[in-house]
């Protein structure tokens, strides 16, 4: 049977719970802990994509996603989430979220159902989660930036919806991502103390640096820990046209281990440079448009759903 999607009226009690709400605190939490640290690249030739952003030129960056050592609520986040993200747990998560009949959303609908979690947490901003969606890729359009960057910027948060289907909590949705199945660098990862109870920290194989890969595989060929970044990155992989550039921005934007502090390196091969100008080229927009003024939906929706067209099918599996 397909999967239940709550009515309006249901999605909004859940977002109005107790569970719907520590959803929303933990997802702004763990955004709040990272200081960003943009390190954009040269740019393409013949390609705005990856000129430095404009419309953050003037806003006190330090001002965002700053380090609380005090924030207990996202310590005890990661404790739960690097104990629990192991290579089992991710070989079943991604067989277990496509076995069985698949929920068909439009684009659209899916930001609305994404968007009965209401973001009245978030120090940063009290834009609902559709409206931080639109500050992105309105961001990236004032900026001149092509339409299917836009439209990244659009959907980049839609895998969030796992919390609706049948996630775990919110370990397995949120949080910075990493590789399982090999050495964790803990000097590069958030609340790197936290990974005591994993129980690959001590595996035979998975506790070596390169662990069950080989140099310079390819991170296109590493397992990097379930979450909204992993699913969504998998469903716009078979369901979109979207370039490639588009997909690299999706599957990395919460692997800061690797795209700010450089860990795994040693796993790059030639495609990864590409990766990485890609994802620096994107996080300006996710990070600091959420400074910026309330966007309308209701007004912005044609413009989008054309833009969404280009690249999506009128249904999504989810």
């Amino acid at each position: 049977m397909p999967i239940a999607i709550p009515t309006p009226v249901e999605a909004f009690a859940r977002a109005d719970d107790p569970k719907g709400r520590k959803f929303d605190e933990i997802s702004d939490a763990v955004d709040d802990i990272n200081v960003a640290q943009l390190k954009s690249s040269a740019h393409a030739d013949g390609d705005n994509a990856y000129d430095n952003s404009a419309f953050d030129s003037e806003k006190d960056k330090e001002t965002f996603r700053q380090f609380v050592d005090s924030n207990e609520s996202s310590r005890r986040f990661y404790i739960e989430q690097h104990t629990k993200q192991t290579v089992e747990f991710n070989v079943e998560a991604r067989r277990k979220v496509f076995e069985t009949a698949r929920t068909s959303m439009s684009v659209w609908e899916a930001m609305e159902l994404l968007n009965t979690l209401v973001d009245a947490s978030d120090p940063d901003t009290s834009a609902t989660q559709i409206q931080h969606l639109l500050q992105t890729a309105e961001a990236m359009r004032k900026d001149g930036k092509p339409e299917w960057m836009q439209v990244t910027g659009l959907v980049h948060d839609l895998g969030k919806l796992l919390y609706f289907f049948g996630s775990d909590g919110q370990w397995d949705v949120v949080g910075d991502t990493f590789v399982v199945g090999c050495q964790f660098p803990t000097d590069k990862i958030v609340y790197p103390d936290t990974f005591g109870e994993n129980p690959d920290l001590h595996h035979e194989v998975y506790s070596t640096k390169f662990g069950m890969y080989k140099p310079n595989c390819g991170l296109e060929n590493v397992m990097i820990s379930w979450g909204h970044d992993e699913y969504l990155y998998l469903i716009c992989k078979e369901q979109s046209s979207l370039p490639q550039a588009a997909l690299h921005m999706i599957r990395y934007h919460s692997f800061y281990p690797w795209h700010r502090e450089r860990a795994y390196t040693y796993f790059e091969n030639e495609a990864d440079k590409q990766a990485l100008k890609d994802v620096l080229a994107f996080n300006p927009y996710d990070l600091y448009s959420k400074s910026d003024s309330l966007p309308d939906p209701v007004a912005l929706r044609p413009y989008y759903e054309g833009l969404i067209a280009k690249f999506f099918p009128e249904k999504i599996k989810w």
